[in-house]
């Protein structure tokens, strides 16, 4: 067809009909799904469901090593680099997505010598020149690969977040167990001594001949286990140090300096940020803002795969220069063209494609039903950590109780024997009732602090929503 009588109104139709097909779109599956949550909790909350800033959590026990040993462990965690890569490489898709489209343009230079047939002789040929291509994007498969790749890329971004939030309850997690650990440390050497003293005593006793060997016996026994029970503490507490200087990158010997400063234990009376509404707590999850960008990423991938059934237009252009030398003169060409516009038609593919299309069908549903578990989970994680913790509080008090009793009987029960009035088999009596009470106590306080973190992560941690507490890179 001769361009120059082509009606004007004609070629603009024609120049205009992709962008009118580029407005064509294809049903999809939703890209967001809901999964009922309950009205409120069932487990009691804490304060009454008073809320506190959630980023600033950690500050509230009123302990810098915690918060500098919460650093130090996600600066060396290969779980945070592991998620900085997926943001990096979630990042590179997205680009290379959008970049799907625009127009890609191609330059070449070519140089060649040589003769030819009559009737060029000897010559010398430089040609430049530059290709143009742009696949329409008719039935929305670009866009919907770039929805896809920005859903992902905002997944990975939720997935770093929720790896600081892990990395953070387990370097809370072992420090407060290493600090129980010492406090345990303290009653077994204050047991140790205090059992050595009256095996001492009975002995000087024995050997006077005011007590029997067997009671004398029964004493060093008693001291014994105690020495097995204070190595065997020590030992705890060792391995336990070296577990958190692993997990933060801390000298050892420079991290048990830290560590040998007076501590005090947090009582557990620190405000933590729970709403009364799931969903409003489930938000500030990273683990399920993951699993519902899955689903919107799915949701795309589904409508890019039934675009790929379609027909496919696609246009060219091309600019070039050449030059010719030969005998001393030089001839110029120049040459342009915008064309073809070319219409591809799936014919055959053997099934290919609808299998492509079944199978993004199919990660979909998967993804939906990945992200209701994921619900499901989180609002039975919150239920538990209220449970684990209201019933830790709740014992807190009684155990002080029977801690202070039973010490304030084992101190009465000691001067009894040692006046003479109480034997050595009450006064072991009185002690491993005071070593239980005063053991179970540091383990209710550590089971109370546990809970409390256990809380934080699953409320999603300082992570809240679109304003998250720090930036992946």
């Amino acid at each position: 067809m001769d361009r120059a009588r082509l009606n004007p109104r004609r070629w603009a139709t024609l120049c205009t009909l992709p962008l009118w097909l580029a407005a064509c779109a294809l049903p999809r599956p939703p890209a967001a799904v809901s999964e009922p949550v309950p009205a409120q909790w069932q487990a009691p909350l804490p304060h009454g469901g008073q809320s506190a800033d959630l980023a600033r959590w950690w500050a509230q026990w009123n302990d810098p090593l915690l918060g500098e040993l919460i650093a130090a462990a996600q600066d060396v965690s290969p779980t945070l680099a592991s998620a900085r890569a997926r943001v990096a490489q979630a990042q590179a898709t997205r680009v290379a997505a959008e970049a799907g489209l625009a127009p890609r343009v191609d330059a070449s230079l070519a140089a060649s010598r040589g003769n030819t047939p009559i009737p060029l002789p000897l010559s010398s040929r430089a040609q430049a020149g530059l290709q143009a291509a742009w696949e329409i994007d008719l039935f929305g498969a670009q866009r919907d690969a770039v929805q896809a790749s920005q859903a992902r890329l905002t997944a990975a971004q939720a997935g770093w977040h929720e790896a600081r939030v892990s990395v953070a309850a387990e370097a809370a997690n072992t420090y407060l167990g290493l600090r129980a650990c010492a406090q345990q440390r303290v009653v077994a050497e204050n047991d140790a001594a205090s059992r050595a003293e009256t095996a001492r005593l009975t002995d000087l006793s024995a050997q006077a001949g005011f007590t029997a060997p067997a009671t004398a016996a029964l004493a060093r026994a008693s001291a014994a286990e105690a020495s097995a029970r204070l190595r065997q503490q020590r030992a705890q507490c060792e391995v336990e140090g070296k577990v958190l200087s692993a997990l933060t990158g801390i000298d050892e010997a420079s991290l048990m300096q830290r560590l040998a400063t007076p501590w005090q234990s947090p009582s557990g009376e620190a405000l933590f940020a729970v709403s009364a509404v799931p969903a409003q707590v489930l938000a500030q999850r990273p683990d399920v803002r993951q699993a519902e960008l899955a689903v919107a990423a799915a949701s795309a991938e589904v409508g890019a795969a039934l675009a790929d059934r379609y027909p496919r237009l696609s246009l060219a252009g091309s600019v070039t220069a050449n030059a010719v030398r030969t005998g001393g003169a030089t001839m110029d060409l120049r040459t342009w063209s915008i064309g073809p516009l070319t219409l591809t038609l799936p014919v055959l593919d053997a099934g290919r494609r609808a299998a492509d299309t079944e199978a993004a069908k199919a990660r979909y549903e998967e993804a939906v039903s990945l992200y209701r578990a994921q619900v499901r989970r989180a609002v039975s994680e919150v239920e538990q950590a209220l449970v684990n913790l209201d019933s830790a509080r709740a014992r807190v008090g009684d155990a002080r109780t029977a801690a202070d009793g039973f010490r304030a009987s084992f101190t009465a029960t000691q001067a009894r024997h040692r006046a003479g009035l109480a034997s050595l088999v009450e006064l072991e009596d009185a002690r491993r009732s005071q070593l239980a009470a005063e053991t179970a106590l540091v383990g209710l306080q550590r089971e109370l602090h546990n809970a409390w973190i256990s809380l934080y992560r699953a409320a999603g941690g300082g992570w809240q929503g679109q304003t998250a507490t720090g930036t992946p890179p």
